[in-house]
C-alpha cells in the first residue's frame, strides 16, 4: 500500500479535463482525463460550453483517477481546483447554471453582458461556478478575476469600491461571489459532489488562480528572468514579478498563483495548438491509420517527416490568425511561399516555426518594456513533448529552452496550492520547491538561430502589414 498524504490537482482547459492524484513530492500516482464536447457556436462571436460540460467532464476524469488510485482514499488531504480562465458563468440562486458557461472565445466574455433573465442571480468565473459544484459555497479565487472582465482592484485583490466600474461591467456587488486568495480553502467536498466524482466527501477544496498562473507554478518557473511559454489552445508567455504595472503597453499584468505577486503576460496566439490539430485533422483518416499502423501518434508520425527539413521550411511561412483578434476581425490565417518542394511535413514545421517566431516577437516587446533579459524559457503543455518543437524554440529565442521531464503543468500547480492549504508544506513557495518536476534543457543551434533572425527581421515580422489591407477588403464579402 502506498503512503500518503495525497493531493488532487484538477486542470480543466478548453479541450479536456485532467484530474491527477499526487504524492507529497509531486509524483503522479493516478490520472484521469475526459475530453470536453465541441464548443457550441450558434452564431458569429458566440462560443459556449454546451450543457453542463465543464462539471460533467471533471466528474468523469475524477472517477477515472480514483479508479486508478491504489492508495487509501482517507489519505487524500486536499483538492486544488483550476479551470480555464476568462470564462463567464451566470448562476441561479441555487448555484445551477442560468445559461451555459461563456467561453473565453466568446465576444461577450469581454463585454458588459448579463443574461436578460431574473434567474441570473450570480455572475462569476468558471472557477467560482465549479467551486460551488464542489463545495456548495459561493466563493471564488481573486486570482481568476481579471480587470478586463470584472470590477476588481488589482492592488488589493478584492472587489473595487468604484461604482463606475460596476456600471461599466453591467453587474452589481450583490451578484459577485466572495473572493479568496490562492491557497485558501473554499470549503469541503459535498456528499453530492463526492458521489459524482468518487472523491471522499469532506476533503477540503482549495482556491488556486487563473490557469496560466497555476501552470507556471506547476512548471517550477519562478525566477524573474525565466519566461514560461504555455502551449495551449491559447498560447501565452509569462514572467513573474512583484509590481502591479497598471498601464503597460506590450503586456498585461495578471495575478500570480502566490498571493500578492503578479505575472506579466505578453500578447499570445489564439487557437495556437488548435491550429496543429486542425491541420492533422485535414490529413484525414488514412493518415491517422498509417500512423496507428506503425504504433505512432499522428504528431509523432508527421514530426518524423518534419524533423529533417531545414530551418525556415524552405521558405514556407505561416501567420497564425485562425481566430482573428477582436480589434481586427478581418484578419485570416496565412500560409505563403509554396513551391514544388513543399510537403505536409513542411506545413507542419511551418506552423511550429510560426508559433515560436510570433511568441519571440511578443516576448521581446514585453521584456524590453520591463527592462529585463531572459536567460531561459520553460515550455509547457502538450507541444513540449515534441523534441523538434523544443529545438525550434531554443533556436528562435537563442537561449536554452526547458521542459518538465515528467508531469508538471496546471494539475501539479493546483496540487501545490492544495499542499500548502493542507499544511503539508508551510506555504506555496515551499511546496513548489519540493513538488515541481525536474527539467530537460535544449540548447540553441547557432546556424538555425541565424536563419530565424534573418527570416524574422527581413520578412516574417512584416507579413501582416502586407496582408491586412487585402483581408480588410475581402471581409465584407466573406464575413
Amino acid at each position: 500500500m502506498m503512503a500518503g498524504p495525497y493531493l488532487i490537482g484538477i486542470d480543466c482547459g478548453t479541450q479536456s479535463a485532467k484530474v491527477v492524484v499526487y504524492d507529497a513530492v509531486g509524483a503522479a500516482v493516478a490520472r484521469g482525463q475526459h475530453s470536453l464536447r465541441p464548443m457550441s457556436r450558434p452564431r458569429h462571436g458566440v462560443a459556449v460550453h454546451p450543457g453542463d460540460d465543464l462539471w460533467e467532464s471533471i466528474a468523469s476524469a475524477s472517477r477515472q483517477a480514483m479508479a486508478a488510485f491504489a492508495g487509501d482514499p482517507a489519505d487524500i488531504v486536499a483538492i486544488g481546483l483550476c479551470p480555464i480562465r476568462c470564462c463567464k458563468a451566470f448562476l441561479r440562486a441555487d448555484g445551477s447554471l442560468a445559461e451555459p458557461v461563456i467561453s473565453w472565445m466568446d465576444d461577450r466574455a469581454y463585454q458588459p453582458y448579463v443574461p436578460d433573465t431574473a434567474e441570473a442571480v450570480y455572475a462569476t468565473t468558471s472557477s467560482g461556478y465549479l467551486a460551488h459544484r464542489f463545495t456548495g459555497e459561493f466563493k471564488d479565487t481573486a486570482a481568476n478575476n481579471i480587470a478586463l472582465q470584472w470590477p476588481i482592484d488589482t492592488d488589493t485583490w478584492q472587489w473595487s469600491n468604484d461604482p463606475a466600474l460596476y456600471a461599466e461591467f453591467g453587474v452589481t456587488r450583490e451578484m459577485l461571489l466572495d473572493l479568496q486568495m490562492p491557497g485558501d480553502t473554499i470549503g469541503r467536498l459535498t456528499a453530492e459532489a463526492a458521489a459524482a466524482t468518487g472523491i471522499p466527501a469532506g476533503v477540503p477544496v482549495v482556491a488556486t488562480a487563473n490557469d496560466k498562473a497555476v501552470e507556471m507554478l506547476g512548471a517550477g518557473a519562478l525566477g524573474e528572468t525565466t519566461a514560461l511559454v504555455s502551449l495551449g489552445t491559447y498560447i501565452a508567455a509569462m514572467v513573474p514579478g512583484r509590481e502591479n504595472h497598471t498601464a503597460p503597453v506590450n503586456f498585461w499584468t495578471n495575478f500570480a498563483c502566490i498571493p500578492n505577486r503578479y505575472l506579466y503576460e505578453s500578447s499570445g496566439v489564439r487557437r495556437g495548438m488548435w491550429t496543429l490539430t486542425w491541420f492533422l485533422d485535414l490529413l484525414g483518416p488514412e493518415f491517422a491509420a498509417s500512423a496507428a499502423g506503425l504504433g505512432m501518434s499522428r504528431e509523432d508520425y508527421i514530426e518524423r517527416e518534419a524533423t529533417g527539413l531545414p530551418a525556415g521550411s524552405d521558405g514556407l511561412m505561416t501567420v497564425l490568425d485562425w481566430l482573428a483578434p477582436t480589434d481586427k476581425p478581418f484578419r485570416k490565417g496565412v500560409m505563403l511561399g509554396f513551391d514544388a518542394r513543399h510537403t505536409r511535413g513542411h506545413v507542419y514545421r511551418s506552423i511550429l516555426e510560426a508559433i515560436a517566431l510570433t511568441m519571440k516577437s511578443h516576448v521581446d516587446a514585453m521584456c524590453t518594456e520591463l527592462g529585463i533579459a531572459l536567460d531561459e524559457i520553460v515550455v509547457s503543455g502538450g507541444g513540449s513533448h515534441s523534441p523538434l518543437f523544443m529545438h525550434i524554440f531554443a533556436d528562435v529565442f537563442g537561449i536554452p529552452a526547458s521542459r518538465s521531464i515528467d508531469g508538471g503543468g496546471a494539475s501539479l500547480g493546483a496540487a501545490i496550492c492544495a499542499a500548502a492549504a493542507a499544511g503539508v508544506y508551510p506555504d506555496i513557495e515551499t511546496a513548489a520547491a519540493h513538488m515541481a518536476p525536474t527539467r530537460e534543457s535544449f540548447d540553441p543551434d547557432v546556424d538555425n538561430g541565424s536563419m530565424y533572425r534573418r527570416m524574422n527581421e527581413t520578412v516574417y515580422h512584416d507579413i501582416r502589414d502586407a496582408t491586412d489591407a487585402v483581408f480588410e477588403r475581402s471581409y465584407p464579402i466573406f464575413h
